[in-house]
């Protein structure tokens, strides 16, 4: 703040029952708000008041107040109240509930037409005014004089209204919280029932009323809101007519902008926007009369609900889900049987199920009897070579290192027999066993090329590929499974039949 700068010196100051008086500040004391000074009283003496205002707000509220700077009227402060000043201030203060009950007993043996609202000592315990409130001119001049006898003071009568008596006092407004006249509302304005109507209230003198019996201030809060909403509302002074009856105005709600008709008689009310009253009394004026006073409601194609949509697609997707998980996926490698080809069922063999193979295509220049009797099996070809297994099952051998591989498996396969028939031995003569009977589908007996070869119907070559065609599966793995299997049975199975038989 610079050091040139000087404050307003005119200071508010508050006293008993929110009574406010300006005064100034001569002695540029440093106040604060709320601190208690000893102020210069009006006739003579002093009193103690509590800063209120200070500052350019003093100046402002002066203004408002329609009070001159230069008044003569205005005050000053003596000084800053010590504790002295404040216990006899509060020792004034305790005799005025005492004062008060006297001088309305005064009043009563008097009978005047008054009603004594409060007493206010001065500080200095030199001065007493008395606050009543009258409807018509009083003569206390019998008063002041028995007064001034009893309490020995200097008697002041000064006259208010109801509205200020019930500031003085104070209480708690119908709204819950303290008056506004004893705590911020000075300036009192005159309150009538056109203020009530225009708010569209019940004229209700117990609701309408303030603790001074008089209608409550702040019924003019509201009062211009209101009026500027009036604007857009129409003046219906008549019934609305139309062809069912006449339908009278029950209520208007001004900020929702809607108005209630009833026919005469009928409890039933017909709540109507502002544009269709406007719209009626528009038809009245021409004459016309329309059939009812709701706005004709026109049918619209409503649009399908997203809810909808959204189910009948969630219907759909389970239908899917359904029907996916009734239908069992087929396996990886294997094939439904057709009824053209029947496919081979092979029980598995010490609990491993083995691999299919496929069947040997015979020679094109051999012209014996095993391919003959391999004959029937040519119309399952296609399905045998659907069957065809995959993976390291299906890799040819090493036809370099396979070629002397036709006598292995003849052996292999007479031992896999020999463990069969439990150790038995084989025909005279060195011949083979039979082969077996060809089995359900076509295939070929395993044993056909060593029967051509004892019936000299083959060559020793010839018989050697087509085991190795035969062994694209793997000649080794049939004899050690047929040795497996012989172990596994324990020489319980029964000789394969011979070819004589």
């Amino acid at each position: 703040m610079p050091s040139d700068f000087k404050e307003f010196d005119l200071v508010e100051v508050r006293f008993k029952g929110g009574r406010k008086d300006f005064f100034r500040n001569q002695s540029r004391l440093p106040l604060i708000t709320g601190d208690a000074v000893v102020v210069e009283a009006a006739g003579s003496g002093w009193h103690l008041g509590h800063v209120s205002l200070k500052g350019e707000l003093v100046r402002l509220q002066m203004k408002k107040k329609k009070v001159p700077l230069d008044s003569k009227d205005i005050r000053p402060i003596l000084r800053v109240a010590t504790d002295d000043d404040a216990e006899r201030w509060q020792a004034v203060r305790d005799l005025e509930t005492g004062t008060m009950f006297r001088a309305r007993a005064v009043v009563e043996e008097l009978r005047l037409r008054m009603k004594l609202s409060d007493v206010e000592y001065q500080a200095d315990r030199t001065r007493a005014t008395f606050f009543y409130s009258a409807d018509d001119r009083v003569d206390f001049r019998d008063l002041i004089r028995r007064l001034a006898d009893e309490f020995r003071v200097r008697v002041e009568m000064r006259q208010i209204s109801l509205r200020h008596e019930a500031g003085r006092l104070g209480g708690i407004g119908s709204c819950g919280r303290e008056l506004c006249c004893s705590t911020w509302l000075s300036d009192f304005k005159s309150v009538s029932t056109t203020a009530a109507r225009y708010q569209n209230l019940s004229l209700n003198p117990a609701k309408l009323s303030g603790q001074c019996g008089r209608l409550k201030c702040c019924l003019n809060y509201e009062l211009d809101t209101y009026l500027d909403a009036l604007k857009d509302i129409p003046q219906v002074q008549r019934p609305l007519l139309t062809e069912k009856g006449e339908y009278t105005l029950q209520k208007t709600d001004i900020f929702r902008r809607k108005m209630w008709f009833a026919v005469r008689g009928d409890n039933n009310w017909v709540v109507l926007p502002v544009e269709r009253v406007r719209e009626v009394l528009e038809m009245n004026k021409r004459g016309e009369k329309p059939d009812t006073l709701l706005v004709p409601v026109r049918e619209e194609e409503r649009a399908p609900e997203v809810t909808a949509i959204v189910e009948g697609s969630l219907e759909r997707l389970d239908d899917k889900i359904t029907s996916s998980s009734g239908a069992k996926r087929p396996k990886r490698g294997k094939k439904k049987p057709t009824d053209e080809a029947p496919a081979t069922v092979r029980t598995p063999r010490s609990g491993r199920p083995e691999r299919p193979t496929r069947a040997a295509a015979p020679d094109t220049d051999d012209a014996s009897a095993p391919v003959k009797a391999a004959g029937p099996a040519e119309g399952t070809d296609a399905a045998e070579e659907r069957a065809r297994p995959r993976g390291a099952a299906a890799k040819p051998l090493n036809r370099r290192s396979g070629r002397g591989r036709g006598s292995e498996s003849r052996s292999g396969e007479g031992r896999g027999e020999n463990r069969r028939g439990g150790g038995k031995a084989a025909p005279e003569g060195g011949a083979t066993d039979a082969p077996r009977p060809a089995r359900e589908g076509g295939r070929p007996p395993r044993n056909a090329g060593s029967q051509g070869n004892a019936d000299g119907g083959k060559p020793e070559g010839s018989e050697g590929r087509s085991a190795e065609r035969r062994g694209r599966s793997g000649s080794r793995r049939t004899g050690r499974s047929a040795g497996r299997e012989g172990r596994a049975d324990g020489g319980s199975t029964s000789p394969s039949p011979s070819a004589d038989s």
